[in-house]
């Protein structure tokens, strides 16, 4: 099961950024009310305990409720909003993202381990 971490505050977008030098991190941005984003959301729990990527720290974003972080997390990281969308975060800059069924923990994997 993933530990989600929340992610609720623009001040924490930089931070994320400098902790990613240390550890790589996934932000998944999620629309509570869009069953999309339920399946994706679901499907990447069930994936990740298979995927050997527990070096990996995940947070986790309400767009509902938190809407300017997620605009803030496309500005700072130079990526198009998207919904439900799962970014990597490698020593401050976005090394992946996808959104929808194009969200393929492989893809993040090879990232990680190269």
């Amino acid at each position: 099961m993933i530990q989600w971490k929340p992610l609720n505050q623009t001040a924490q977008i930089e931070s994320l950024a400098e902790e990613s030098k240390e550890q790589p991190i996934v932000i998944f941005k999620h629309s509570t009310s869009c069953s999309i984003s339920s399946m994706a959301k679901s499907r990447l729990e069930r994936q990740w305990e298979d995927s050997s990527l527990k070096n990996i720290k995940p947070y986790y974003l309400d767009l509902l409720s938190f809407r300017p972080v997620s605009n803030e997390i496309a500005e700072f990281f130079q990526v198009r909003h998207e919904s439900p969308q799962l970014l990597l975060i490698q020593d401050g800059v976005c090394t992946y993202h996808a959104s929808h069924m194009g969200i393929k923990l492989d893809e993040v994997k090879k990232l990680v381990t190269s």
